[in-house]
């Protein structure tokens, strides 16, 4: 027998034992079909079928077995029990001894699909019994390793058993961990933490001195105010226009190579992945208190061309979202979707749940998809091909996001104008320059060992998405941007778009405040030119909401000349009042008609014009997220989704 290393051990202590590296699934693949065979869950005509199938997606054949309803998971995994010459055990009926948990990595156990048993005493001294959905000979050793015990034997169970097993057994570690671990390991790049004292020391200068100069003389402070607002204001506007002129140069780009190659050949994409090679795909969908769309998620999953045996589907449920959880199992869901229910912990958000799902994940590529999400059935594919022309230093690729329901109201016509504009023309000039990329909420495609590196998604902040996106590139990673699109249900009810912009605000905000303690850190990985597109565009956003009413009411003030007693600003600031308010919002309704262009949504363009009205919503919601910043920081306000009453 090989002799192995001493068992390492990860950051929080616990026993991280040695990857195992082989397999035996080879060796019992023709022995698994000739016992279902005998035992009449297969059919001869199945035969041929099942290894066609077998040789285009590869992998453990029992996931073609299981993936085209060939056999029941129960079945498959005690025939091959049977195989193996191990006996055969239910972890539900005979649960382990979850005290022999302890010391272990969950995240372990599940990525090499053994649990500890029992351990046993006998003639020849103490004996340690495992379960295992993928036995290996080296897991005998691994087993002797972690628990110093000379002799081991094992017993088969199914993956479900294992998944089932460890969030039972270790439910409170990996809540702890999902929750806790970039706040522990990394605080000063958590949310957890409020501004460091060089930022409050800052802060506190500026209102001294703010203070003090409006003692001295109220007028005088007020036009230094003034200018300083409109200033950050006009720059920010200024930074977006870059941006988004920018990525125009790339999509006519993209059009004209696409018209090349349409004029100079047949215009269809040949594949560099074949299905043989395919790497093994993760999907996160997290979801609370939506019952209503569970059927949707596997029917949008469903479209997805993508292996099924090379498909992970994880679908997160909180522990208390028990209508949720009775929905999910009332639907029958193929094999290659779990149903994970989130220990219960705080805070309680949508990043700690998707921490959970990435401590299960056993894909090579991990996504994020809201339950309502319809990405284009190639998104996948398109993604591993993005991916293998890239480098390692590409972390993740993010699509382009836009909604189905675009038309149902006034709000959701505004929403697909301000997504048609950010995530067609605006992240991809961030992306083409290089710069620091706030990513979206969904359809992030990462490659998970170097999401696990970042320490996943911080839980105490409630756009995790933009943090993971600046925090990746500041720890020496890239982010691109891929051309494909996931269609979202816009919110189309005022309420709900409120908390929602709320929170998403807040968020930026958050991430403003953590990624501005070490700009150090951001200036070795992006430069100055980094740090100035964190300051005017992620601190920019929710500070032009901020700003705009006040650039609004001196603005009308300077174009009108609106008398008020005893006051008076002088020429210059009542003019780059009335510039800040005429620039900003002719800027952005031009924009917003450039972004109607490349999805030639004409219908519209009328709509651009009441960009000034659509902002005064966000000005009410970043005003609210500003007071929940300082009494509530990362309090997750969900949205409702299946309000649309459009169904394609």
């Amino acid at each position: 027998m090989t002799t192995s290393k001493r068992p390492t051990r990860n950051r929080h202590g616990r026993i991280r034992p040695q990857a195992v590296v082989g397999s035996i699934t080879k060796l019992t693949e023709e022995p698994l079909l000739n016992s279902l065979l005998a035992d009449h869950i297969l059919k001869d005509e199945d035969i041929d079928n099942i290894r066609e199938l077998h040789r285009i997606e590869n992998g453990w054949i029992g996931r073609v077995l299981l993936n085209y309803g060939f056999c029941s998971r129960l079945e498959l995994y005690r025939h091959w029990a049977s195989c193996l010459n191990r006996p055969f055990v239910d972890l539900i009926a005979n649960p382990p001894d979850f005290s022999l948990f302890r010391d272990l990595d969950p995240s372990v156990m599940l990525d090499e699909r053994w649990v500890p048993w029992r351990i046993s005493d006998g003639k020849y001294g103490k004996t340690l019994v495992f379960a295992s959905a993928s036995p290996d000979i080296r897991l005998l050793d691994t087993a002797k390793e972690a628990f110093g015990i000379g002799r081991v034997a094992y017993l088969v169970t199914t993956d479900w058993d294992i998944l089932q097993a460890v969030s039972t057994g270790a439910g409170k570690t990996v809540a702890h961990i999902a929750g806790e671990e970039l706040a522990v390991n990394r605080p000063h790049l958590s949310a957890s933490r409020g501004p460091s004292w060089v930022q409050w020391l800052i802060l506190a200068a500026a209102a001294v001195a703010m203070v003090g100069l409006m003692y001295w003389n109220r007028f005088v402070g007020l036009d230094v105010l003034l200018t300083i607002l409109n200033i950050y204001f006009d720059a920010s506007i200024a930074t977006k226009l870059v941006f988004a002129l920018t990525g125009s140069r790339e999509v006519r780009k993209e059009e004209e190579k696409r018209l090349r190659k349409l004029i100079e050949g047949d215009g269809i994409i040949r594949r560099r992945v074949a299905d043989s090679d395919l790497p093994m795909y993760t999907v996160l969908v997290p979801c609370y208190r939506e019952a209503n769309v569970i059927p949707q998620v596997l029917s949008n999953i469903e479209k997805l061309d993508y292996p099924r045996s090379k498909i992970q589907v994880l679908l997160l449920l909180e522990e208390d979202d028990i209508e949720s959880i009775e929905a999910a199992k009332s639907t029958a869901t193929p094999d290659y979707m779990r149903i994970v229910v989130v220990p219960d912990g705080k805070p309680r958000t949508k990043a700690r749940a998707c921490n959970v799902g990435l401590s299960l994940a056993r894909g090579e590529l991990l996504v994020i998809y809201d339950a309502e999400d319809r990405p284009e059935a190639a998104q996948l594919r398109d993604v591993v091909d993005r991916f293998d022309e890239l480098g390692p230093e590409f972390v993740c690729l993010q699509a382009r996001l836009n909604y189905f329901n675009s038309t149902q109201n006034f709000l959701t016509r505004m929403f697909t104008l301000e997504y048609s504009l950010w995530f067609d023309y605006l992240l991809l000039g961030v992306d083409k320059l290089g710069l620091p990329m706030p990513l979206g909420g969904t359809s992030n495609h990462f490659r998970v060992r170097a999401l696990r590196e970042l320490g996943g998604w911080d839980p105490y902040n409630v756009t995790e998405d933009a943090d993971l996106g600046i925090r990746s590139m500041a720890l020496g990673y890239k982010v691109g941007t891929i051309e494909s699109t996931t269609w979202e249900e816009a919110c189309p009810e005022v309420r709900a778009w409120i908390r929602q912009r709320t929170r998403w605000i807040k968020g930026y905000m958050m991430t403003t405040t953590v990624h501005t303690r070490s700009v150090r850190q951001l200036k070795k990985t992006t430069g100055w030119r980094g740090i100035t597109s964190l300051i005017l565009f992620i601190g920019g956003t929710p500070a032009t909401f901020l700003i705009n009413p006040i650039v609004l009411a001196w603005g009308l003030y300077g174009v009108f000349g609106l008398p008020l007693p005893n006051f008076h600003l002088v020429g210059p600031i009542t003019a780059l009042n009335t510039f800040s308010l005429i620039f900003g919002n002719s800027i952005m309704i031009a924009l917003s008609i450039m972004a109607i262009r490349r999805r030639r949504q004409w219908s519209l363009v009328g709509y651009a014009l009441l960009n000034p009205v659509y902002w005064l919503l966000h000005s009410f919601a970043a005003w609210r997220a500003l007071v929940q910043l300082i009494r509530k920081p990362s309090e997750w306000e969900k949205t409702p989704h299946g309000l649309s009453d459009v169904d394609e």
